[in-house]
């Protein structure tokens, strides 16, 4: 893929382009740019608006679901004509309509140890908006192994999490970087965290939590700012309120 700019991709990003710590090498960089989104649901939805609207030249989408009319409350990729299809599908249409410029690549299955490391090597970042521990863990030890930056995030009923992985590095302190596993050593019980069809989940919540993720991609395709890593930011939606929480290698 050429990373030069076209006249029309000028006009469109000219609000990043301007942006000094962005400027057109960092719009380039994010043209060239592979990213690997785990789930078109309530996280992944607005993690693929914004980085298509962002100018990432290729998406990856994972999602062997269908979309379910329960889905449109938080899932804002999706709409009301397109219950009942792929959800890959369905994402991939809106970002076409979004960003005809950015492309898309399906993966309509289910994220497992057999399949996650081949799939993680062809991306250079991987966003994970799963909603279970099994895929967590699966896509965390992929993007370990495979030395690749993983945006994780979390959301229960009114809250939310999201941090930085990348364990194959070292920090400014010269220790190596926590992974997924120093922050949740193991999953906890079947059955302790309910599903958000069991608890809920304010549908604008993921769209707060999403975003922040999109926002930490950017950041690291474009190398601006300072990633959450060994960070996990906590969001408080009831309260208005963010937290920060160090952690650090066990």
């Amino acid at each position: 893929m050429t990373t030069a700019l076209t006249a029309d991709e000028i006009e469109r990003y000219a609000r990043h382009i301007v942006l000094p710590e962005v400027g057109g090498a960092g719009q380039q960089k994010l043209k060239q740019a592979r990213v690997l989104v785990i789930g078109a649901g309530g996280l992944g939805a607005p993690v693929l608006e914004y980085l298509a609207a962002a100018g990432v030249g290729t998406l990856g989408i994972v999602d062997d679901d269908t979309v379910s009319l329960s889905n449109l409350q938080r899932q804002v990729i999706h709409d009301t004509d397109t219950v009942g299809k792929l959800k890959t599908d369905s994402a991939r249409a809106a970002i076409v309509r979004i960003n005809p410029n950015t492309a898309v690549e399906t993966h309509t299955f289910r994220l497992s140890a057999d399949n996650a490391p081949a799939l993680v090597a062809r991306y250079d970042i991987v966003v994970d908006g799963s909603d279970n521990f099994e895929t967590r863990y699966t896509v965390a030890d992929a993007c370990a192994s495979a030395r690749k930056p993983l945006v994780h995030a979390a959301v229960g009923r009114f809250d939310g999490s999201v941090t930085v992985l990348k364990p194959f590095e070292v920090g400014k302190d010269g220790k190596p970087n926590p992974g997924y596993r120093d922050l949740f050593p193991e999953a906890p019980p079947p059955g302790l965290v309910p599903s958000c069809a069991e608890a809920g989940v304010l549908g604008a919540l993921t769209g707060v939590v999403g975003t922040l993720q999109a926002m930490e991609a950017i950041k690291l395709i474009t190398g601006i700012g300072e990633p959450l890593v060994g960070r996990l930011l906590l969001y408080d939606a009831l309260a208005a309120r963010f937290e920060t929480i160090r952690y650090a290698r066990r």
